[in-house]
C-alpha cells in the first residue's frame, strides 16, 4: 500500500513515523497547497490529513480508499461524498483532553497570579532597591470559591470542571446542545452563568448553535475583572466584539484559537491596546509532545483496523 502524509509539520518534527513503514510506502510532505493535493494522492491507497481538504474532486480523480484524519474535526473532509464512494474516513478522539486542560489553566494562572508583572519587577532590579522584603502592589487572587463558569462540559469541559473543584471553585456550566443532563455540576442558562462567573472557558465544538455565542450583548454582561478563555473554536466568540470589550471594560482573556488559521494581520485582537489583558496563543491547547505521540498511535490503530 501507499501513504501519503499532506501535512506532516502540523504534528511536529519531534515526533517519529516510523511506525506507518509497516504497512507499506510512505511519502511524507511538510505541508500541501490545494493546488497540490490531487498530484500528491491521485496513486495513494491512503491519505492522512489534518487540515488539508479532500473534497468530491479529489475522491473522484484518485484511487484513495481511506481518509485518515489526524484530528477530531472532519470539516475537511467531503463525508457524504466519502461515503458514497466508499471510502473510508476515521479521525481520532480523546488524544487532547489532559494538553487543553493543562493550556486552560495556565492561562488562569497566568492572570490571576499577575506573573508577568512580579517578574518584571524583579528583572527591572526595583526588588533589589526595595525597603521591605516582598512586593504585593498588583493584588493577586486564591482560585478558592471563585465561580468558574463552563461553556460545553464533554470530556475537557469535564476534565477542567474536576480540577477547578479541587481547587475549591464553584463550579456550574452551560450545554450548548441542552441534552447534557450532568448532576455532579449545577446547570445555569447562558444568561447566568456569564453574569455570575469569575472565570469561563469555552470548551464546545463550534456549529449553527454555537457560532457568535458570545457577542458584544452578552459580553457586557461579565463582571469587571473576569478571564475569559476560549480553547474550543474560533467562530465561537466574536472576535470584533471581544477586541473592543477588552479595550473598553477590564476582561482577561486566554484565546488559542481564532476564526481564520493561521491568525491574519488584520484580525481585531492583534490590534488590541491593552495587550496585558489578552493572552494569544497560536492553537498549542492540543499539542502536548504527549498529545502528539498519542495522536499517532491512534492514528496507527485505525489503519491496522482497516487492513484487518
Amino acid at each position: 500500500m501507499k501513504l501519503v502524509f499532506l501535512d506532516r509539520a502540523t504534528l511536529g518534527f519531534d515526533v517519529n513515523l516510523d511506525e506507518f513503514n509497516q504497512f507499506g510506502e510512505v511519502i511524507v510532505y511538510d505541508t500541501t497547497k490545494p493546488t497540490e493535493t490531487l498530484n500528491r494522492v491521485k496513486d495513494a491507497d491512503i491519505v492522512i490529513t489534518n487540515k488539508v481538504v479532500i473534497d468530491k474532486e479529489i475522491m473522484d480523480n484518485s484511487n484513495l480508499k481511506l481518509i485518515c484524519i489526524a484530528a477530531t474535526g472532519m470539516n475537511n473532509v467531503d463525508l457524504e461524498y466519502a461515503k458514497e464512494k466508499e471510502i473510508e474516513v476515521k479521525n481520532v478522539a480523546g488524544y487532547s483532553t489532559d494538553s487543553v486542560t493543562q493550556l486552560t489553566f495556565s492561562y488562569v494562572f497566568h492572570f490571576i497570579q499577575k506573573l508577568n508583572y512580579y517578574t518584571s519587577y524583579v528583572n527591572n532590579g526595583h526588588w533589589e532597591k526595595s525597603e521591605i522584603f516582598t512586593h504585593i502592589d498588583k493584588p493577586f487572587f486564591e482560585l478558592k470559591n471563585k465561580n468558574w463558569g463552563i461553556i460545553g462540559l464533554g470530556n475537557i469541559g469535564s476534565n477542567v470542571a474536576k480540577i477547578a473543584k479541587s481547587f475549591g471553585c464553584n463550579v456550574s456550566y452551560y450545554s450548548t446542545s441542552g441534552k447534557n443532563s450532568n448532576t455532579t455540576y449545577e446547570q445555569k442558562d447562558l444568561e447566568t452563568l456569564l453574569k455570575e462567573s469569575d472565570i469561563i472557558s469555552v470548551h464546545c465544538p463550534l456549529n449553527d448553535s454555537t457560532v457568535n455565542l458570545l457577542n458584544k450583548t452578552n459580553l457586557n454582561m461579565l463582571k469587571d475583572g473576569a478571564i475569559l478563555m476560549n480553547l474550543g473554536r474560533g467562530g465561537i466568540i466574536n472576535e470584533y466584539d471581544l477586541a473592543n470589550i477588552i479595550d473598553n471594560k477590564e476582561l482577561y482573556c486566554g484565546i488559542d484559537v481564532v476564526v481564520k488559521e493561521p491568525i491574519e494581520s488584520t484580525s481585531p485582537l492583534l490590534k488590541v491596546q491593552n495587550k496585558e489583558r489578552l493572552a494569544l496563543t497560536p492553537h498549542i491547547g492540543w499539542g502536548s509532545i504527549e498529545a502528539r505521540n498519542k495522536l499517532v498511535k491512534l492514528i496507527v490503530e485505525n489503519i491496522k483496523e482497516y487492513v484487518n
